[in-house]
Order: C-alpha cells, then sequence, then structure tokens
C-alpha cells in the first residue's frame, strides 16, 4: 500500500493515467468507504489532470441506494463516454428525494468518477485506472463528524455503513483497484 502526502498521491493517479493514455474518455474511479477522503484526493486528480469529477453521489437514489447507483453509472457515463457520446444523467435531490433535471458532459479526455460504488464489477470494464482509498475507520469517523453536511448524514451513518460493507465484501473492491491510498 502506498503512503504519501496528497500531493505525492495525486502524482501517482496523474502517472497512471499518463502511463495508460488511449484515444477517447479514459475513465479513473476512486472508491472507499465513507470519509476516507475519495471526494478530496478525486478533486486534487482533477485539477492537475484538468478533468471533470463526478459524485456517484449524484446518482445514489436515496439513503438505500448505493446497489441501484451503480448500473446508473454505467448507463448513463460509463458506457457512453467509452462509445465516444455524452454522458447524461439526472441528479438525485436529496432533500425532496427525486431526481432533478439532466446533467450532461461531452466527451473529454480523462473523467473521474468518485464515490462508494466506482470500482464496482459492472464499471471495471470501462475503467483505466481504479483507485481504492483506504483510512482507518476512527480517523473516517472523524472526518465525517466534522463535514458539513454531518447533521444531515448522522441519521442515516449506520445504514449506509452497512451497505458499504456488504457492496465491498461482495465486490472485493480494494482487491480489484490498481493504486491503493492509504490516507489516514
Amino acid at each position: 500500500m502506498t503512503r504519501a502526502r496528497l500531493d505525492e498521491q495525486v502524482a501517482l493517479v496523474v502517472d497512471a493515467v499518463r502511463a495508460g493514455a488511449r484515444e477517447g474518455t479514459r475513465l479513473v474511479t476512486v472508491d472507499g468507504f465513507s470519509g476516507s477522503g475519495k471526494s478530496r484526493i478525486a478533486n486534487a486528480v482533477g485539477l492537475a489532470l484538468v478533468a471533470p469529477v463526478l459524485s456517484l453521489e449524484e446518482l445514489y437514489p436515496g439513503w438505500d441506494g448505493l446497489a441501484a447507483a451503480v448500473p446508473l453509472a454505467v448507463d448513463w457515463i460509463a458506457r457512453p463516454l467509452a462509445q465516444g457520446r455524452p454522458a447524461r444523467w439526472w441528479p438525485w435531490d436529496w432533500t425532496r428525494g427525486v431526481r432533478t433535471g439532466a446533467r450532461e458532459l461531452a466527451p473529454v479526455p480523462v473523467v473521474l468518477l468518485e464515490g462508494c460504488g466506482a470500482g464496482a464489477a459492472a464499471l471495471r470494464p470501462f475503467t483505466d485506472v481504479a483507485i481504492w482509498v483506504e483510512c482507518d475507520p476512527a480517523t473516517r469517523a472523524r472526518r465525517l463528524a466534522a463535514r458539513p453536511d454531518w447533521p444531515g448524514y448522522a441519521p442515516f451513518r449506520e445504514r449506509w455503513a452497512a451497505q458499504e460493507n456488504a457492496w465491498h465484501a461482495r465486490e472485493r473492491t480494494a482487491e480489484h483497484a490498481d493504486l491503493v491510498i492509504v490516507n489516514d
């Protein structure tokens, strides 16, 4: 496992993406448990590569929607981009509990997809670089409690964690990652 500062972590990912340069959109997935630092790492890599970062949070249909988001990510984002077509998805409005108006992303050289489920088996055929962000549970819990959205997330934390645990055990996401970043 790789332990490095954020700038070193970003450099590792950028090198991996550039090493696999090819025609078409390259998909980089960033997966890990809640609070591991997926968004922070994905956003830093996105800045370094001048690449958009899409979040699976926009696809989960509510607090029980982890598994349901993956086929949507395949159909709405990964497959269209792999075929040279725009990605088009309908973000979930967490307050109202409904899908909102469509968003679209034209094919670009690199797209990052971050969130729990991004390293799913169904997405692997479309993925050029898969990253797993590892972090100890105590640090993750501290980070989650410090987030601005914690008051809305806290009542659902255990429910979501149960989905994450079952999902990653079944999908063996960390084992299939090209890079494992330890972000304690």
